[in-house]
């Protein structure tokens, strides 16, 4: 069987956004589309005095009939899709990469409410991105006539190379074009122990970077012939040169924050700013 795309489903409209994007992703992919929400009643090892009040009857119909509207969508944006749900429960981040150990994408939306809240600034969007075992995507509002290419972060070390195949891969499949974005404001630190000078020639130091950024690409071009791939180095912040060239993509793909990352904190500045979906790869697959 296919490996499912999973979304997660709060009832807020950036779920349903999500829900929407997953049922075209799941269409594009060929593959089944499941929609699971978090009934989430608190933290297990936070003690409430009062308990909030236990499950029952009422809240499960109550999920199910939030899950059958979502399905409902689903069903309207991809006809020929398998839809199935899920109720699942406990923590959001856990319970979710829990049920995606043989899924292909994890989708949430980007502003969320019950189990999703705090998605983008909170704990939960921490721990999903470290607990999956699959690429995350956050939803984000997309502007309309944007989406002419998929943009990738590039760092240049070694562990950002099932980055990059996934960048190229979503751009193969969709047929677009990749843009390979690096960005630096410093000299980059080359091995432990490296120390940064305090003055530097910004025009050597710019054009040692693009030869990283080339050095980075090289044998892609070959590996994946079909996509046209453009380089991209700019002295700025990595989070705004990607937030920037998010402006006319379909998809932003970056690493997963914390060892073995690509973009490090950038990812969570991103999130909050990027014009169209953030793909983050975790670091699971990155160490793979």
């Amino acid at each position: 069987m296919t490996e499912p795309v999973i979304v997660g489903v709060d009832g807020s409209a950036s779920s349903l956004e999500a829900v929407i994007w997953a049922a075209r992703e799941a269409m594009l992919r060929r593959a089944p589309l499941r929609l699971v929400h978090v009934a989430l009643r608190w933290a297990y090892d936070v003690p409430l005095v009062p308990q909030p009040a236990h499950w029952g009857p009422s809240m499960e119909a109550a999920c199910r009939r939030l899950l059958a509207q979502a399905a409902g969508q689903a069903h309207t944006e991809a006809p020929s899709v398998d839809v199935t749900t899920e109720i699942l429960d406990g923590a959001a981040a856990e319970a979710i990469a829990a049920t995606a150990g043989s899924a292909q994408l994890i989708v949430v939306g980007s502003r969320g409410r019950g189990g999703f809240a705090g998605l983008l600034v909170g704990s939960v969007s921490r721990d999903l991105a470290a607990r999956s075992p699959c690429p995350l995507v956050v939803v984000r509002p997309q502007e309309a006539g944007r989406g002419g290419e998929i943009v990738v972060g590039v760092t240049g070390r070694p562990e950002q190379d099932p980055v990059l195949r996934f960048a190229l891969e979503e751009a193969l499949l969709r047929r677009l074009p990749l843009r390979a974005v690096h960005a630096w404001t410093h000299p980059a630190v080359r091995a432990p122990g490296d120390m940064q000078p305090l003055v530097y020639d910004v025009e050597g130091v710019g054009q040692e970077e693009a030869r990283l950024l080339a050095e980075s690409l090289a044998g892609w071009r070959e590996k994946f012939p079909d996509v046209p791939l453009t380089e991209q180095v700019a002295h700025e912040h990595p989070a705004k040169a990607l937030a920037d060239a998010s402006a006319s993509a379909e998809l932003v793909v970056v690493g997963a924050p914390g060892r073995g990352a690509v973009f490090g904190s950038t990812t969570y500045s991103l999130l909050h700013h990027a014009h169209a979906p953030v793909v983050v790869v975790p670091r699971a697959a990155q160490a793979g």
